[in-house]
């Protein structure tokens, strides 16, 4: 039995008045008390001066792909043994700035459901290929139905759900990754949709939609999806619209949205010029930049406060430079300048976010009972949120993060 104690804590919901004592038990969290508890002498004491608070979440990365141009592309060619090894590099990447557990959203051939519990690595909620059409958004991953027949559509939710994962990933639009996928439309009809989430609900999981298009989007919520990833909100002619009565549906159902931001901004530089497909979409957000689109996020992510939608973070993280394993906390950052209060950013990268991925009485608080999955940062974060970017101690499950600092 040890203990991590801090004079600021956040524990998961609120910051608690006089910081805190984290008592650890094996993999477990045995008590939370102040920071000035008295402790047994026989117990191995911590103590830093920052914040302490539970492990960060990413509710979207792609392990399998390693944050270069075409690394998810690439991956569906590799080896075995080549993308284990990616998926380590990634997990340790994450772990290192943080981040205990992470939701992957689309892999290849099923190789990171073994990987899910390593020790000192965060743990992975998988999903396995995600369903796509015939030669639909990501079909490279191996994930197209043979058709969207009920039936196909059905089996393609019983292989995953015989595969053992932990939830089901559907490509309701197109994307960006697949350059003759439709952005703008659907990839299902609506009863197609309902198909999966009917299936994957009777199985027990959770399902996720990837919309960029407002048609899917709205589509997916209307099939009952309990997640809705990027939430773009692109229609026909290009531009970008958030629906006022999409968003109060979205809220009153308590649909977890992830809008997938979290970029390094200082490494758009590494990113090619956009292809047309992707710069015609781009100028409907009125951008000519990788800022400037940012900047567009931002009042979406603004509009989805104002309306109580419940937001989680997610980056996409493998997807591209910019998007970096381990860059949830800078999805905190933004939404504190979107608007946000810090122990709302702060909760929906823990609590929240833990809810998303059905780990609500697993992770995501620092409660008795729950999983020690512990960070400690410098600074009081409701002064210094920055600090979330600069761990100073990381454990998972109870255990010390094996986390070497990627060259």
């Amino acid at each position: 039995m040890h203990a991590v104690r801090a004079p600021q804590a956040f524990d998961g919901e609120r910051f608690l008045p006089d910081g805190a004592t984290v008592l650890v038990d094996g993999d477990r969290i045995a008590a939370v008390e102040p920071f000035g508890h008295e402790l047994p002498h026989d117990v191995v004491v911590e103590e830093h001066s920052g914040t302490v608070l539970p492990g960060l979440v990413d509710c979207h990365t792609h392990l399998v792909a390693d944050s270069t141009v075409g690394g998810l592309e690439r991956a569906g060619a590799m080896s075995e043994a080549d993308v284990a090894a990616v998926v380590l590099t990634s997990l340790r990447r994450h772990v290192a700035a943080g981040v205990t557990t992470v939701r992957d959203l689309g892999d290849v051939a099923y190789r990171t459901l073994a990987l899910r519990e390593l020790p000192g690595l965060p743990r992975v909620v998988a999903a396995g290929p995600p369903v796509t059409t015939p030669d639909g958004h990501c079909h490279f991953l191996g994930g197209a139905v043979p058709s969207t027949q009920d039936a196909d559509l059905r089996s393609a939710v019983d292989e995953r759900v015989e595969r053992g994962v932990d939830v089901i990933k559907v490509m309701a639009s197109g994307g960006f990754a697949t350059p003759d996928s439709d952005q703008l439309g659907v990839q299902f009809t609506a009863p197609q949709l309902s198909v999966l989430v009917d299936r994957g609900h009777r199985a027990g999981l959770p399902v996720v939609a990837h919309a960029h298009s407002l048609a899917a989007m709205q589509q997916a919520e209307a099939a009952g999806v309990d997640g809705i990833e990027h939430f773009t909100g692109l229609s026909l002619d290009l531009t970008p619209r958030l629906d006022d009565r999409l968003l109060a549906e979205v809220a009153r159902r308590g649909t977890f949205v992830d809008l997938t931001m979290g970029n390094d901004r200082s490494l758009h530089a590494l990113m090619p010029a956009p292809p047309p497909h992707l710069a015609s979409l781009m100028a409907g957000f009125g951008a000519t930049s990788f800022d400037d689109l940012y900047a567009a996020r931002l009042v979406h992510l603004a509009q989805l406060r104002e309306h109580g939608v419940r937001v989680v973070t997610g980056v996409d993280s493998g997807m591209a430079p910019p998007k970096q394993h381990g860059n949830v906390w800078r999805v905190v950052l933004e939404m504190l300048e979107a608007g946000y209060d810090t122990a709302s950013a702060l909760a929906a990268a823990t609590s929240v976010a833990a809810s998303a991925c059905c780990l609500d009485g697993t992770t995501g608080r620092l409660a008795p009972g729950l999983a020690a999955d512990v960070l400690v940062v410098d600074g009081d974060l409701r002064s210094r949120p920055e600090a979330l970017g600069r761990p100073r101690r990381v454990l998972v499950r109870g255990r010390p993060a094996d986390a070497p600092q990627p060259a």
